[in-house]
């Protein structure tokens, strides 16, 4: 039989799959075909950027920007066994359509292994889970002793993918030793970076692999109960992991004596508010406890005293999604894939000024340059590639000189950057680096919880420092302030939040200062972004004095009769840039 496969993730809902979903069941229907296609409603493709999308199996067909009008012509062509030619994918370049999801540029790199169901399988059905190897792995492992367990999540060489790249197996070895009544597993869902939904998209798209994530972790460290901290901005997210919780209960994967052992295990799932802050892992057991979410001091580590100061350990989504790929090819298996110390495979939300965005998992050690240029297609617009954003609000800017750099946890460090949790946003050559910096910064310090001076009051300067810059009243000085108050700010904080949030400001220093001398000393924003900063003119030879720019003005700040040169009164102007956009002989300059 003949599947067609759905996107039913967040990014194509927005662009009304599910009515392409009913348009097709109606179809369907209609010319009684239901026993000839399956139809699935699954998560994620990853191709945000074409979405919505659909696959077709056997052949794998891909076809993008599927309307519900589109509908009937599609299954004409899948009923006469046909290639419907206008939905194919168009690859930009060449202008051929291509006819296999395969052989699309955006796919042809990616190693899906967590990813390997999103897409595929109809999440809020257990039975396509299971169809799929769902639970083998953890059928496996209760075989096993929880030693063994450990030990193959140490020799698959997996760190965690949250952030901070700590080894994953020693993470669960320090909770094992631990003696107590009782143990818990904390699934961090949180994801607050701007730009990232790789843990949001895993949880929608395939919802049992973060719970069999989990139950091998608690039965490794011998813990009974495990936590889901979702922000409740991802309803999707939180419906399906729900769901899954249920059938899981109801098939045996959880409770009571799992598969006939003699392990019990129980799921429960917080939501949180969306704090950023809860991200860290003390600050997200406070929330949980029913707390403001504030970090803790450390030590005493969450492996020895965590939530209800019982041993805790807490993964994010995608590391936890990893435990049953590596219970089921292997550990040795999986860590030939990635390099000597950054084992496995990462998924990026690839965004910004870039043709395809969308989701990529990558083999660790793949370089910058491919995942810009091969899998998200280059600089959209024609525009020249200027720098990656990598790890959010907490990590740092790489340029040009940095895109054939392998992604790995050390290289990216040794760069000034970090893995962050995996969102990438690519910026061209209109972005200004100062303003970036001080964006992400306004970001980081919104976030803070305030609990500890450096990040509270050393962020609020750095704030203003960057804030004197982009509106022309910055002076040199100002830059050896950023750098030496962000290395204060860096070593002196109590959490992550604050150890990184000057990372942006400290990696754009390093390579773009050039810019930010010029904002200082000329009064210049290169990029022409910073509005203090900008002043526009007209050029009277161009002028033809239609009057465009003037009626368009919002700020009336453009005078000038008929067959004269307008005007352009600096003090009126708002800076909006409307007149430039309107005139059509570029008779209008931004200096």
């Amino acid at each position: 039989m003949k599947e067609i496969l759905v996107c039913g993730g967040t990014g194509c809902i927005s662009g009304d799959s599910r009515l392409v979903h009913d348009a097709l069941e109606q179809e369907l229907s209609r010319q009684g075909l239901e026993a000839e296609f399956k139809l699935k409603y699954t998560g994620c493709h990853g191709f945000c950027e074409q979405g919505p999308v659909i696959l077709v199996t056997p052949k794998d067909n891909f076809y993008c920007k599927v309307a519900p009008q589109d509908v009937p012509n599609l299954i004409h062509q899948l009923k006469e066994g046909k290639v419907y030619d206008e939905l194919l994918y168009v690859e930009p370049t060449t202008n051929e359509r291509i006819l296999t999801r395969h052989d699309v540029p955006f796919y042809k790199k990616q190693q899906r292994l967590v990813l390997k169901n999103c897409g595929i399988i109809d999440p809020e059905n257990i039975d396509d889970y299971l169809s799929s190897c769902g639970y083998k792995s953890l059928q496996k492992v209760l075989k096993l002793q929880p030693e063994q367990v450990i030990q193959e999540i140490k020799t698959s060489g997996l760190r965690g993918r949250g952030g901070g790249g700590f080894p994953t197996g020693t993470k669960w070895d320090f909770a094992r030793k631990s003696v107590a009544d009782n143990k818990y597993i904390i699934c961090n869902a949180d994801e607050g970076d701007p730009g990232a939904f790789m843990d949001r998209s895993l949880s929608e798209g395939d919802p049992h692999a973060v719970l069999e994530g989990m139950l091998i972790a608690g039965y490794a460290i011998g813990a009974q109960e495990g936590y889901i901290y979702i922000r409740a901005e991802y309803p999707l997210a939180v419906k399906r992991l729900s769901i899954a919780i249920e059938q899981a209960k109801a098939r045996g994967y959880l409770g009571k004596n799992l598969l006939g052992s003699k392990f019990d295990f129980s799921i429960k799932i917080k939501q949180g508010a969306g704090a950023f802050v809860c991200g860290e892992e003390t600050a997200l057991m406070e929330s949980i406890q029913g707390n403001r979410g504030m970090p803790r001091p450390r030590p005493p580590y969450p492996a020895v005293k965590g939530l209800w100061d019982r041993p805790s350990n807490i993964n994010n989504v995608e590391t936890l999604a990893n435990v049953p790929v590596i219970m089921e090819m292997g550990s040795e298996r999986y860590a030939q894939i990635g390099t000597e110390k950054s084992k496995g495979t990462k998924i990026f939300a690839l965004t910004g000024k870039v043709n395809n965005t969308g989701l990529a998992e990558v083999p660790m050690g793949i370089t910058l340059r491919e995942v810009v240029f091969d899998i998200g297609g280059g600089v959209s617009d024609g525009k020249k590639f200027k720098a990656v954003q990598i790890g959010g609000p907490s990590g740092g800017c790489l340029t040009e000189e940095h895109l054939d750099l392998p992604i790995d946890y050390d290289s990216l460090l040794e760069a000034g950057a970090m893995m962050g949790s995996g969102g990438l946003v690519v910026m061209d050559e209109s972005t200004c680096m100062v303003e970036l910096a001080r964006f992400f910064l306004s970001f980081s310090r919104h976030e803070s919880c305030g609990k500890c001076t450096p990040c509270r009051e050393g962020n609020t300067r750095l704030l203003e420092i960057l804030q004197r810059i982009v509106e022309g009243n910055g002076e040199m000085e100002d830059l050896d302030r950023l750098q030496s108050l962000g290395e204060n700010i860096i070593q002196s904080s109590l959490c992550g939040l604050g150890q990184t949030a000057p990372n942006p400001i400290l990696s754009t220093l390093k390579y773009f200062r050039q810019e930010y001398e010029l904002h200082v000393k000329n009064k210049v924003c290169p990029a022409g972004v910073c509005k203090a900063l900008l002043s526009y003119k007209v050029m009277e030879d161009k002028c033809k004095a239609c009057g465009l720019c003037k009626k368009s003005c919002p700020t009336e700040a453009i005078t000038g009769e008929k067959k004269q040169a307008h005007k352009i009164d600096v003090s009126k102007c708002a800076q909006c840039g409307v007149c430039m956009e309107k005139c059509p002989f570029d008779a209008i300059i931004r200096g």
